[in-house]
């Protein structure tokens, strides 16, 4: 079994070790210079080495990235779900193949480090499994470069899709991984009959649960408090995850505070992009409470909204900007979102720095985190299981 030593690289403690890797595994952390020279070296060069970054919450389905520039079109009254997915279904019969959109996608999101992912992916009654099987090709060609999950998403609703409970359970059984949902209340009009759709599937298959919840204020935190009660009545501790949850953003500090106990007790983890037209969750509050918090990308450049650059690094940093984080440990935690919180969030096995943990990493040309997060360089190497997979051109 052949070794390769990565030299000089710098953790995100400080140290500057060397790292022995087989088997796309590491097998030993030594000092910097003490490590045996009989194996295959590439220098880090004193670089920052980081664990992959975690994707926690894309779309691969329905970007337009490297297609045709799509106009934003703005909702005729604010913010309204049920009108986005109207433009969303009318702009991805314009668009181009999913498969060429959803590789170019993954293309960027890989060079800037991401190797570990969570995609949601429509399956409801306006596409059936279509998409699904799309996706699940794709993630067959990119094996080797990525690991993804894929969340079996009703973006037109459960119950107001025909069809959609069993097309849930059908994709969990085509392959599949974790089973979601969209704003119960607001969306289906039927907290318990979307969750009992939602939680049905997730107990028979034995999966996870990922829920998209826009709803605001009380309405948000109540849906929330019950995805909680059920989480802990099926003993489904740390396999659910609410997604945006911009109602613990209109809350105020204590009701917060309360509500991020009870999240924190029963482990659900809460996502966030922290967009910039809308409340988002208070990280560092929740984060104090013990909530695991992870992030994602979530649209990039499709009908929801024009922007995204596949780059979890800059998303550390948007969330450090918009949470008002300006101290070391702020911008360090900020970090931990999109690393080490996000792995946690996913039930990602062998993830990090460490003997024993998949070789996946990053590096990046700072000299420690929180300057990292606030430079965003630019200039990374990528290695998965060990093995040069992106570079600087």
């Amino acid at each position: 079994m052949s070794t390769t030593l990565f030299t000089n690289a710098k953790l995100i403690d400080g140290r500057l070790c060397d790292i022995a890797v087989a088997a796309g595994r590491i097998t030993a952390i030594e000092p910097a210079g003490v490590s045996s020279p009989q194996a295959e070296r590439i220098d880090i060069a004193g670089q920052l080495l980081v664990p992959g970054f975690v994707e926690g919450h894309i779309h691969l389905d329905t970007s337009f990235y490297g297609d045709t520039w799509v106009p934003h079109r703005p909702c005729t009254n604010g913010f309204d779900v049920h009108e986005r997915v109207a433009f969303q279904a009318d702009n991805m019969a314009k668009a181009a193949p999913m498969e060429e959109r959803a590789r170019k996608q993954l293309d960027l999101c890989i060079a800037n480090g991401t190797l570990q992912m969570r995609s949601h992916v429509m399956v409801d009654g306006s596409v059936g499994l279509t998409s699904l099987e799309t996706i699940l090709a794709v993630r067959e060609t990119y094996r080797e470069l990525i690991d993804i999950q894929i969340v079996a998403f009703p973006q037109s609703g459960i119950l107001k899709s025909p069809g959609t409970p069993d097309l849930l359970d059908a994709a969990i059984g085509l392959g599949a991984d974790v089973v979601g949902g969209l704003d119960p209340a607001s969306f289906d009009r039927s907290i318990d009959g979307h969750l009992d759709v939602v939680f049905g599937v997730a107990e028979k298959r034995g999966v996870s649960i990922d829920i998209h919840l826009h709803d605001a204020g009380t309405l948000g935190a109540f849906t929330i408090e019950e995805i909680c009660d059920r989480t802990v009545a099926l003993g489904m501790q740390g396999r659910v995850a609410v997604s945006h949850a911009y109602g613990l953003g209109d809350l105020g500090t204590d009701a917060a505070r309360k509500i991020a106990g009870k999240i924190a007790r029963s482990g659900v983890s809460i996502m966030t992009n922290a967009p910039g037209n809308h409340s988002f969750p208070p990280v560092a509050l929740l984060r104090q409470e013990g909530v695991t918090v992870f992030s994602g990308s979530d649209n990039i450049r499709d009908s929801w909204w024009p922007f995204g650059d596949g780059d979890m690094l800059r998303r550390a940093e948007i969330i450090s900007y918009r949470s008002g984080f300006y101290t070391d440990m702020d911008l360090a935690s900020a970090f931990d979102v999109v690393t080490s919180a996000g792995a946690m969030a996913l039930g990602l096995e062998g993830y990090g720095i460490e003997i024993g943990a998949k070789a996946d990493f990053v590096t990046l040309d700072a000299e420690h985190v929180p300057l990292a997060v606030v430079s965003v360089p630019k200039a990374r190497r990528v290695f998965k299981a060990g093995k040069l997979i992106s570079q600087p051109s």
